[in-house]
């Protein structure tokens, strides 16, 4: 059976905690390494990863190549402008014809339908690089940076500060599936999804949301924010306003657990939802969660091949 990683349920907590033990090891293994070196196993040798864009990219495109040679396979990128799929073909169709042709797909789009279509017709396996729903492998990476970090999943204190929006559903999905509480702190009317919440609290943690940031940061473990605007979104400057209180600042790090982490998926918009002095002080692991995008996804590869 093709294995799909849409969400992180698809995978389930046993196979999330696999993949990060394997993240963890081989990262481990590669110390001193240049970066386009690949794996001693070279696991994925002749494997080709289709990558498709329908957002801009930076981290995503860069990662997912990157962890493709180092497993000792390769990719090809495509962006919708430029292929046939952005002249009317439809995703079906290009779901059957990249199944002949690569040995996985990954897509980066803003309707979570489209890749749950893509994956319906295809006969590979289908990764989902961000979604408006989710963005499961930047949270395989956030999770990869927490632990080696030091910081042990079940029970941890995780505090979300600003828009509740696709990363925060991974998030709280991860929540879930591996023990651990998520205090939301969001403006009213920009809450995430209640189904990623109620399935979250079916699985043991603990989701609790609060309309002032003070409350939602207070003992917490690790502090998450993102920007408040993603691309596409309409009405910022009423977003902006609605989350000012929100902002992860020097007052508001203070507030959480001592030798709290600090994370952000990046891109940040420095002096609005984060300041200078939490993404460049000593608690921020922004620069380890982003290069640990490789690591990570080299698992969920690993994992989506059959071979964890």
């Amino acid at each position: 059976m093709t294995r799909h990683f849409l969400n992180l349920i698809d995978a389930g907590g046993d196979a999330v905690a696999a993949m990060l033990n394997d993240a963890l090891t081989r990262k481990a293994a590669r110390a001193g390494w240049t970066k386009g070196r690949a794996d001693a196993d070279a696991p994925l040798a002749g494997h080709v990863l289709a990558m498709i864009f329908e957002k801009n990219s930076t981290r995503t495109r860069v990662s997912f190549d990157m962890a493709m040679r180092q497993l000792g396979g390769s990719a090809i990128v495509m962006e919708t402008g430029s292929m046939q799929l952005g002249r009317g073909e439809t995703i079906a169709d290009t779901a059957r014809v990249l199944s002949r042709m690569a040995d996985a797909i990954m897509l980066r789009t803003d309707d979570h339908a489209k890749l749950e279509e893509l994956a319906e017709h295809a006969s590979v396996p289908v990764l989902n690089g961000l979604t408006d729903q989710s963005h499961p492998c930047q949270i395989m990476a956030d999770l990869l940076t927490v632990i080696e970090h030091g910081k042990a999943l079940p029970g941890l204190e995780v505090a979300w500060l600003g828009d509740g929006n696709n990363v925060l559903n991974s998030i709280v999905e991860a929540a879930g599936l591996l023990k651990f509480n998520v205090r939301i702190g969001v403006p009213e009317g920009y809450d995430s999804d209640e189904g990623f919440i109620e399935r979250a609290r079916a699985g043991g943690a603990s989701i609790a949301v609060y309309r002032e940031p003070d409350q939602a940061v207070a003992g917490a473990d690790v502090v998450v924010t993102d920007t408040w605007v993603s691309m596409g979104q309409t009405g910022a400057e009423a977003r902006i306003a609605a989350m000012a209180p929100f902002q992860v600042n020097e007052k508001l790090m203070a507030a959480a657990a001592p030798g709290a982490l600090f994370l952000h998926c990046l891109p940040a918009h420095r002096g609005e939802e984060v300041t200078d002095g939490v993404i460049e002080g000593a608690q921020s692991v922004v620069w380890d969660e982003a290069e640990n995008r490789i690591h990570a996804q080299k698992s969920v590869l690993r994992w989506a091949f059959g071979q964890l």
